[in-house]
């Protein structure tokens, strides 16, 4: 008997008891490619969210050797990009790092420059190390550093490479492969010349837009992505520590602000939406949970967060992912030193379809027990993926 033939003490549920009858019935069904739904109703419909996905932290000290080590046992353009990617134990099936979202921590040597292509999923990139980065969006070049956040809307040809000549890049892939998977959309395509023509002007994207002015023919915008398409790591502290000095911020993620399109104010793009969010010293949140899955990383400080009672220590450059309805709150863990966390969430597709839900922790002042303190994912669980 499975679940949803078993009583489950609530009205209105299916309670349908197993009979010699009902399983030849079954049977008979199945033998036409059909089936009861009374038989599935509980776990298809739930009461409320059941994520396949889990907690789950990644330590950057403990993957970067490894990501390292594929420097001299790939070649980037034999493997499409060379990068590790990050796999929750739950969605193994679909290589989501939570939810419908995918991640991965991308190499590249100096003096290396990869071909072209565009494909149906976005794409967004945030710094971890290495100076030399640049990426070509549709001709706009692009240069990077740390804790830089860059977008690649779907359908935008893009090339990546590092111009440095003595120190590799690493960054971090965001992609919304899964949910493109999911809904049978997918498409892929390399550039015809495999290389774009990039124009003359570095960072124009951030030249005209980055200034918090919007420009003469700005109206003019009308792709669904931003057009500000880099997002660099210093007015994005600044601005965060203007806020802390004029607000309180929010209770359950502290001094909180989202990457915009300048243009209409949203999401930067359809699919995903992204974050930066400091904690101030010694600072921590109450606990809440929302539909939508995100992935954090730690772009500076250290502290812990508990998700769904369990309680994970982190530092610069870890990642740790919250899946849809998981409760969750942060705290810094230095007296002295404010803490920021970058973010990328499938929110815009929550919004978009009327799923947005979200709550505050209601017990014990906010906060939630503690029922384990786990390690983090061990190396040997990281796969490397060609992709972004």
């Amino acid at each position: 008997m499975n679940s949803a033939q078993q009583d489950d003490g609530m009205l209105g549920r299916a309670r349908v008891t197993d009979t010699p009858e009902l399983t030849a019935y079954y049977a008979e069904l199945g033998a036409h490619d059909a089936g009861a739904l009374w038989t599935v109703a509980n776990d298809i419909e739930p009461w409320y969210p059941q994520p396949a996905s889990v907690p789950v932290l990644w330590r950057y000290r403990e993957l970067r050797p490894l990501v390292r080590r594929a420097l001299d046992l790939v070649r980037a353009d034999d493997a499409g990009r060379r990068v590790v990617m990050l796999v929750n134990p739950g969605r193994k099936d679909v290589s989501a790092a939570v939810g419908l979202l995918y991640t991965g921590l991308q190499i590249m040597g100096p003096g290396e420059a990869m071909t072209a292509h565009r494909h149906q999923a976005a794409a967004l990139r945030f710094v971890h190390e290495g100076t030399g980065a640049w990426t070509v969006v549709d001709g706009q070049k692009l240069r990077v550093g740390p804790g830089d956040f860059a977008i690649t809307p779907n359908g935008t040809w893009h090339e990546h490479g590092n111009e440095a000549d003595d120190e590799p890049v690493i960054w971090q892939d965001g992609l919304d492969i899964p949910l493109v998977n999911a809904l049978d959309a997918g498409f892929y395509e390399v550039h015809p010349d495999l290389h774009q023509t990039p124009g003359k002007v570095i960072n124009s994207s951030v030249l005209t837009y980055g200034a918090n002015l919007l420009p003469h023919g700005a109206e003019k915008w009308t792709r669904p992505y931003s057009p500000l398409l880099a997002f660099p790591w210093d007015p994005t502290y600044e601005a965060l520590r203007g806020l802390a000095r004029a607000t309180e911020g929010s209770p359950y993620d502290g001094v909180i602000a989202e990457y915009t399109n300048p243009v209409t104010g949203g999401s930067v793009m359809p699919t995903m939406g992204a974050h930066m969010q400091l904690l101030r010293p010694d600072q921590a949140t109450s606990a809440h949970r929302h539909t939508g899955s995100v992935i954090y990383t730690v772009a500076k400080g250290r502290g812990a967060s508990v998700i769904a009672g369990r309680r994970f220590e982190w530092t610069k450059g870890d990642m740790f992912c919250v899946p849809s309805w998981a409760w969750h709150e942060h705290h810094n863990l230095d007296a002295s030193e404010d803490a920021c966390l970058f973010s990328f969430n499938d929110f815009p597709v929550m919004r978009s379809l009327g799923f947005h839900r979200e709550e505050a922790y209601p017990d014990h002042g906010g906060h939630q027990p503690v029922t384990g303190t786990p390690t983090a994912t061990p190396p040997a669980t990281a796969a490397t993926a060609a992709t972004a």
